[in-house]
């Protein structure tokens, strides 16, 4: 079977040479021949993302705990949720960055310095909320540029920001309907 067009190369490449190529280079793991992106730069940029959803998760977090006043129930158990999701996208990046042949850098050192997101905290809800709204603002901004940078050379590390976007696509919504109903809207 040959593709149509000019350069006349097969589709398909057959079975036999794929089993040939694993097999030869079978300690490079999941970057094979055809990885088209840069596994060293990838990793680099990885460890920025778990940075930044650590971060998010230890803002939550203590949001959740030290949020008070009225409805605080609520917004206490959204901020523990979102954390919860924050974790999620931390442990998939870090195995990402494992399967890219790097260590995940959980290091508490390091982490606000390579983050996108700061962490913030605030004295009264309606700032809380204004700073989990910001944070989700940068990372959405942040992921849609990775997005667009991996697009077909890193084709697994794209869609697993995608997911992830769509969720703190959900937590930036939910974070403003936070604050005009805490009164912190513009």
């Amino acid at each position: 079977m040959t593709q149509t067009g000019a350069t006349d190369q097969p589709f398909l490449t057959d079975v036999e040479t794929l089993r040939q190529r694993a097999k030869a280079h079978v300690e490079g793991g999941v970057v094979t021949d055809t990885y088209r992106g840069d596994a060293g730069r990838t990793i680099e940029i990885l460890q920025s993302v778990l940075a930044t959803e650590i971060v998010c998760v230890l803002r939550y977090t203590q949001h959740s705990i030290v949020a008070t006043g009225l409805s605080s129930d609520s917004v206490k158990n959204e901020f523990a949720q979102h954390a919860k999701e924050e974790q999620e996208h931390a442990m998939q990046v870090a195995e990402r960055i494992n399967q890219l042949g790097g260590v995940p850098d959980f290091n508490p050192q390091t982490l606000t310095g390579r983050s996108a997101a700061e962490y913030q905290t605030g004295d009264d809800m309606a700032t809380m909320i204004r700073e989990n709204l910001v944070a989700e603002r940068i990372a959405i901004d942040h992921y849609r540029e990775l997005i667009r940078y991996f697009g077909d050379d890193d084709p697994a590390t794209r869609v697993m920001l995608e997911e992830i976007l769509a969720v703190e696509e959900e937590h930036a919504s939910d974070m403003l309907d936070l604050l005009e109903a805490h009164g912190g809207g513009s």
